[in-house]
């Protein structure tokens, strides 16, 4: 099909190698003297297909399945444009119309004609294809449906204008690329820089999980809103004892502000050299981030905090509005402290100075949320909800005593003592 080579916005897509075989395909499907290198390239292809099926969690017709992929993944100045909610009529529209045009031609090729052509050519299993597990490694389960839905909708589109407006209307509901499709990344450093990677599964935590914590989570809950609402809102530090549930928090808001356009993007301690080129790949998208640190702490040798510091707050550059750090430390100040340092400070002629250069990092949060460990009556609610919760069918008082031998050789009265008392009894059904 020679059209694709006049795709504009389009053109020569990421995982595009399957695109350009099916069209050489296409172009010379009724010529005899390709038929053997037809043959050979049809089954490249589908073997290409149903691997992309079993990475994706595809389903139905591989081809149409494997376009709209290639659509809602292509960042181009169109679907960004749609993303931000900020596409009308012009030039722009008119472009997008003219590489629809031509994916219209792609989606109603039929095979019909080239199945009899390639006797023995398994077509069935590329156009009615059958999953055998629930979901593939990389998209979520509603991603993965959302997008099989969509190719059945631009497959059945009956002009241009209807395949156009599904695409604008897919955009503007998801999104395009990486941030539109996932909810949490990491990093990785390349030559070239940090690299955003999308995190293919996250752990299904949400808040009504917590079991008590309510005052933390609701503070929590607001900072959160104010952020994802657009208005003003802080960085957040949640610290105390560990196996409270900090982590678990940042999990559950993710889980309940992912619709409403939170990402979520894990950055570690040796990782701070990249945080500048962090922000400047995400401050112009459509999306808020919160850019979340796990177990935050520094020696006292250690002097990479002053880095985060001036990222947090106190550089030139002005922090953009959709990014916000949020971190979880089992310390207060962040920074160990020694009895040794009581000492020092007597010997330092700026004693002041010293404490706050100690204490600088911790202010940049504007908001600080205390985790504590339960007490023996909170620990036991908890083993009762979660109880509850799984199943577990065991009479109170004796679900009691277990749960207090479990945790005084365990690690003590936490609440992820309690989910791991509570993962044991399930361990030990038959």
């Amino acid at each position: 099909m020679k059209r694709t080579a006049e795709l504009i916005l389009y053109r020569n897509p990421a995982k595009g190698k399957i695109l350009k075989e099916m069209a050489w395909i296409m172009e010379h499907d009724r010529d005899e003297k390709h038929l053997e290198e037809i043959r050979d390239r049809f089954y490249k292809c589908t073997h290409a297909l149903i691997d992309l099926a079993g990475t994706y969690g595809f389903e139905g017709n591989l081809w149409h399945a494997y376009l709209a992929y290639l659509l809602v993944n292509y960042e181009n100045v169109f679907s960004m444009a749609c993303e931000m909610r900020r596409i009308g009529e012009g030039s722009l529209m008119d472009l997008a119309r003219h590489d629809f045009e031509i994916f219209r031609g792609l989606f109603s090729y039929d095979f019909h004609a080239l199945e009899e052509r390639l006797a023995g050519a398994i077509f069935e299993e590329l156009l009615n294809y059958r999953r055998a597990g629930d979901a593939g490694r990389v998209y979520s389960r509603r991603i993965r449906d959302r997008i099989c839905e969509l190719s059945r909708q631009l497959a059945s589109a009956e002009d241009t204008e209807t395949f156009t407006r599904r695409m604008i209307e897919f955009y503007g509901e998801f999104g395009v690329g990486k941030y539109g499709l996932h909810k949490a990344f990491r990093i990785e450093h390349k030559k070239s820089g940090a690299k955003i990677v999308p995190i293919s599964r996250t752990a299904d935590v949400h808040l009504e999980d917590l079991v008590g914590y309510e005052n933390a989570k609701r503070k929590l809950i607001e900072n959160t809103e104010a952020f994802v609402q657009g208005r003003h809102a802080n960085n957040c530090l949640l610290f105390g004892d560990a196996g409270t549930g900090k982590s678990s928090s940042i999990k559950g808001i993710l889980n309940r502000y992912y619709s409403q356009g939170l990402r979520v993007i894990e950055l570690y301690k040796h990782q701070f050299k990249d945080l500048n080129d962090v922000i400047a790949q995400i401050k112009n998208r459509n999306y808020r981030f919160i850019i979340y640190m796990d177990d935050l702490s520094f020696e006292e040798f250690e002097t990479d905090y002053k880095y985060l510091k001036a990222v947090i707050e106190g550089g030139l550059e002005k922090k953009p509005e959709n990014v916000l750090i949020y971190a979880t430390s089992n310390r207060r100040h962040l920074i160990r402290e020694r009895f040794s340092d009581n000492e020092e400070r007597d010997q330092d002629i700026h004693t002041n100075d010293t404490v706050q250069e100690k204490l600088s990092l911790v202010m940049r949060f504007g908001v600080t949320i205390y985790f504590g460990a339960p007490d023996k009556k909170q620990f036991q609610n908890i083993v009762r909800s979660l109880a509850k919760r799984c199943g577990v069918d065991m009479p109170e008082e004796e679900l009691f005593l277990e749960a207090n031998k479990w945790e005084l050789s365990h690690g003590g009265l936490s609440g992820r003592t309690a989910v791991q008392f509570i993962d044991y009894l399930l361990g030990q059904k038959k």
